[in-house]
């Protein structure tokens, strides 16, 4: 085993001992917050990790590498990356009972930076996170009408024909882009604010506001609903979605393994990015909440669990998206069969039912023999059932242009539609408390906030600060913002914070250190999986996947998909490259967490060195002694 540990000089007296954290814990007990009991611990970190990821981004990457194949690298890169991380979160929170700054700066001062990076990135995700939330309700209150909103396109002013742009693309492309964003053309085009979106994000942070008020003594309550809820409308999807015509042929699609996408590094890296998404790691929220623990709390089983019902979802939320997929594909490709039996009918005068899928081909034939002129002259649309399968799309057209066409085809819509949503939200909101938690316990262990100033004000200021600044994602470019943040915010910053969470535990406080404050809690020491991944498998993972996504992102052209009524292509996005100013967004949204780290490491030994001095200094002044004629003078 590597037993390489670095020397970290006054570690003893920044922690507390064995015995003295026993005694802490009762000292603390009517101070710091701590759960009601353990279900709503578990029920937190469960809503904590599992969020909009595991419904749209999950299954989309499941359909671009392979499908069943890539569930192969997921559960892999799960098991030596996700779950030993995980754990390691929960110890070292619990052991040292502070969140992310307090626990970093306590095993090493220059570590605080660690700490830092992780508050900026929940700020910087909880920012277009809560956008989705606001999106989310406004699909959500338009779907309490008969027939929805998005299921037709509006007419004209004439009214003597649909609108061209909805006419063009579908309707639910048309209530998206159009009526819900009123998207512009180029990131660079903000246009003005959209008030019906603007009153939606309002909703949104105050919900939020409300339910983080007193931190985990409100979201504690919250979470019986908000993490629960989502299986049930999940399993009521799943059951709906059986009985649905073609359900099948989405769940095949969706688990036969395309074994050649192994070979991809592409889908590994892929894989890891979504362990990371997935398992909400390196944000500090699940080290913050792990400190309310008991000191004895068994956070090795913990890990365990949680992470079963992690991986258990993502794969429970595709099969049941891809059951309606599978619908939708199906419809999708019946109506393209009935256009081209409708060309042959009408051109050869066939009788109604005389043409069906099962004989269209013969029929075909025959009607070539019969008249090779006419035949030849028809034009029939191409009618592949892979190709409507495989018409992936990814994150939030999964959810407001995909899903919700297949809903407007399901009998009673608006109910469907109603229930979707409310998933989306309980999804979106119990997530949204470990960013509110990753970012208010930092600025409380920073002391940036007097400690006299109420929880309740602090919560409030962080909530409308944030509120005034995701104002740009109201806007009509607010789109293109939000996958710029969504790209680039919570990517390579949660990759670079893990390394060093995993290489600070292990090399820094010290293996053999962490083995027996874990015995101490749970009563026996890590075994052999928690050492190797510790020590070596999961950090070296996490460098090779840094390595492979800063290639892959280097040599890429940045492009984003943009809306334009205009374009040749139209209904499909173009792909447009970045204007030259986007680039210095993506340094301070990618650059500033990660450099947050050495920049502070840097600081802290540059205020070393000078405190070092003064000290010599000092030393000078206190060893000196009196001349005889009362002149000081220095025996160094």
């Amino acid at each position: 085993m590597v037993k390489l540990q670095l020397p970290n000089p006054g570690l003893e007296d920044r922690i507390p001992s064995h015995a003295e954290l026993e005694v802490l814990e009762k000292e603390e007990a009517d101070s710091r917050p701590k759960w009601d009991n353990k279900a709503q611990y578990m029920l937190t970190c469960v809503g904590f990790c599992v969020g909009l990821g595991n419904v749209w981004r999950f299954p989309y990457l499941c359909q671009s590498h392979g499908g069943g194949a890539f569930m192969i690298p997921f559960l892999i890169l799960l098991v030596l990356e996700g779950i030993p991380l995980l754990h390691l979160e929960f110890a070292i929170g619990q052991r040292l009972r502070k969140g992310s700054v307090g626990v970093w700066s306590s095993i090493h001062p220059t570590l605080k930076g660690v700490g830092i990076a992780a508050m900026f990135v929940s700020f910087l995700v909880g920012l277009y996170y809560n956008t989705i939330i606001a999106w989310v309700m406004w699909y959500f209150f338009n779907s309490f009408q008969e027939p929805l909103p998005w299921s037709s396109c509006p007419l004209n002013d004439n009214r003597t024909d649909y609108i061209e742009e909805c006419a063009k693309s579908s309707p639910v492309d048309y209530f998206w882009y159009r009526e819900t964003l009123n998207i512009s053309t180029s990131i660079d085009d903000s246009g003005t604010i959209q008030w019906w979106l603007l009153l939606c994000l309002t909703c949104a942070w105050g919900v939020l506001y409300v339910c983080t008020i007193r931190g985990i003594e409100t979201t504690g309550k919250a979470v019986y609903v908000t993490s629960t809820l989502p299986y049930l409308v999940l399993t009521i999807f799943l059951i709906r979605g059986l009985t649905l015509k073609g359900s099948t042929n989405g769940i095949v699609y969706l688990f036969t393994p395309n074994v050649t996408e192994l070979a991809n590094p592409v889908t590994w890296l892929d894989a890891g990015a979504q362990v990371f998404y997935s398992f909400s790691l390196a944000f500090g929220g699940l080290i913050s909440f792990s400190s309310y623990n008991s000191v004895h709390n068994n956070c090795e089983k913990d890990a365990l669990i949680i992470s079963v019902i992690n991986g258990f979802t993502s794969i429970y939320a595709a099969t049941v998206i891809y059951s309606i997929i599978g619908f939708r594909a199906t419809e999708r490709y019946d109506d393209c069969f009935d256009k081209n039996i409708l060309t042959l009918m009408n051109a050869f005068d066939l009788p109604e039912g005389n043409v069906t899928q099962d004989n269209f081909e013969q029929m075909q034939k025959l009607c070539n023999m019969t008249d090779p002129t006419i035949f030849a002259s028809l034009k029939f649309e191409s009618c592949n059932l892979e190709t409507f399968l495989n018409d992936g799309v990814e994150g939030t057209g999964l959810a407001f242009i995909v899903f919700t066409e297949a809903i407007t085809k399901m009998p009673v819509s608006p109910l469907w539609s109603i229930l979707f949503f409310i998933m989306l939200f309980c999804l979106g909101l119990s997530s949204m408390f470990g960013n509110m938690e990753g970012v208010l316990v930092p600025l409380q262990d920073l002391k940036i906030i007097p400690p006299k100033v109420p929880k309740e004000l602090v919560t409030g200021l962080i909530c409308v600060g944030s509120y005034l600044i995701a104002f740009i994602f109201v806007l009509k470019s607010g789109n293109y913002w939000l996958a710029l943040f969504d790209g680039f915010a919570g990517s390579i910053p949660l990759l670079i914070i893990a390394f060093f969470e995993m290489f600070s535990v292990v090399y820094i406080y010290g293996i053999d250190r962490f083995n027996k404050d874990i015995e101490f809690m749970i009563g026996h020491k890590p075994n052999i999986f928690w050492q190797v991944t510790w020590r070596v498998i999961s950090p070296l993972i996490m460098l090779v996947i840094f390595f492979f996504y800063f290639v892959v992102k280097v040599n890429e052209e940045l492009l984003y998909s943009v809306w334009d009524p205009r374009y040749e292509e139209f209904p499909k996005t173009q792909k447009t490259e970045y204007p030259s100013w986007v680039y210095a967004i993506i340094v301070i949204l990618a650059g500033v967490p990660s450099l947050a780290i050495p920049a502070f490491a840097i600081y802290k030994a540059i205020r070393n060195c000078c405190q070092k001095k003064n000290d010599d200094t000092g030393l000078m002044i206190s060893t000196s002694e009196t001349s005889v004629n009362g002149n000081l003078k220095y025996s160094a």
